[in-house]
């Protein structure tokens, strides 16, 4: 970003201070090992001794129905549901972006075969068709079981198939529009390249669209992949995320309403602290602004 950018993305505070809230939480994340080994507690590990603790030194935000400590189930949980609202959304984003930029360079046919799937897939009810892929058996289709790494690349996957579309329009109508321009035209008459017309000309003036639609995308990606870990058809236990841990604090809503207080509370301040980024980043990326200063 110029410095005229920095400015005004400085001047809005909510945004600012969503970026402090968001990087106390992922650095909190990455230090949860180093807190674990502080605390002296594992938090996979069950103690059917220490249920339902309370706040305390020793367990900061007191303990769940299996005595592990909920901070560092929070901070763990964190690291899961962050990957994924950020490697989704990114994913998202580069296959919407190249498909929208494609439609609108070519226009024609391919166009119309492109922004025909999106509408096909805008049509489909994304929640339904998202729970009925993840609940397909990886085992049956000769994939592994039980893996970590397998149910975080399964959900990041199922989720991008159906979260590039919103980016694609946005950047077909944006790159439409910049494409008429005089100085796009000026650049297609003295034989630059399509690549080059796209890269240098088009792609900088969509930054603030697609940066826009990809922080609210995290924040869609995170609550997606929290209702599928809910259902039992996401991050499987004893991995946590944030959404398996209200899974599992649903039936204690009233001998440990904390339990499930604690995780809708992180994913509440995560979704808002994105869609604080996304309208700072909206401002200050914004080429009219420097326009209409200037």
């Amino acid at each position: 970003m110029t410095g005229r950018a920095w400015q005004r993305f400085l001047g809005h505070h909510a945004a600012v201070a969503s970026v402090f809230l968001l990087a106390l939480i992922a650095a909190s994340a990455l230090a949860a090992p180093l807190i674990a080994a502080a605390l002296g507690h594992d938090p996979f590990t069950p103690d059917l001794f220490k249920r339902f603790e309370a706040a305390s030194p020793a367990h900061p935000l007191g303990t769940d129905e299996l005595g592990r400590d909920l901070l560092l189930r929070l901070l763990y949980g964190a690291r899961v549901s962050l990957a994924v609202g950020l490697v989704a959304a990114l994913v998202s984003a580069v296959i919407g972006t190249a498909v929208g930029l494609t439609a609108a360079w070519f226009g024609g046919a391919v166009d119309a075969a492109l922004m025909r799937l999106a509408d096909g897939l805008i049509a489909l009810p994304s929640l339904p068709l998202l729970i009925v892929l993840a609940a397909v058996d990886p085992a049956r289709l000769g994939l592994p079981r039980g893996a970590m790494w397998f149910d975080l690349a399964r959900i990041v996957l199922i989720i991008a198939v159906f979260g590039w579309v919103k980016v694609a329009r946005i950047a077909r109508a944006s790159a439409l529009s910049i494409l008429r321009r005089d100085y796009a035209r000026a650049a297609v008459a003295l034989g630059a390249s399509g690549g080059r017309v796209l890269w240098r000309h088009v792609a900088p003036n969509l930054a603030a669209h697609v940066t826009v639609a990809s922080t609210q995308t995290v924040g869609a990606v995170i609550l997606l992949e929290s209702v599928l870990s809910f259902l039992g058809l996401g991050i499987q236990p004893p991995l946590p995320s944030w959404g398996n841990m209200l899974a599992s604090a649903q039936e204690l809503v009233f001998a440990a309403p904390m339990a499930a207080v604690w995780p809708g509370m992180m994913i509440f301040l995560t979704v808002v602290a994105t869609n604080f980024i996304g309208d700072g980043l909206a401002d200050a990326l914004d080429p009219r602004a420097d326009i209409v200063k200037a």
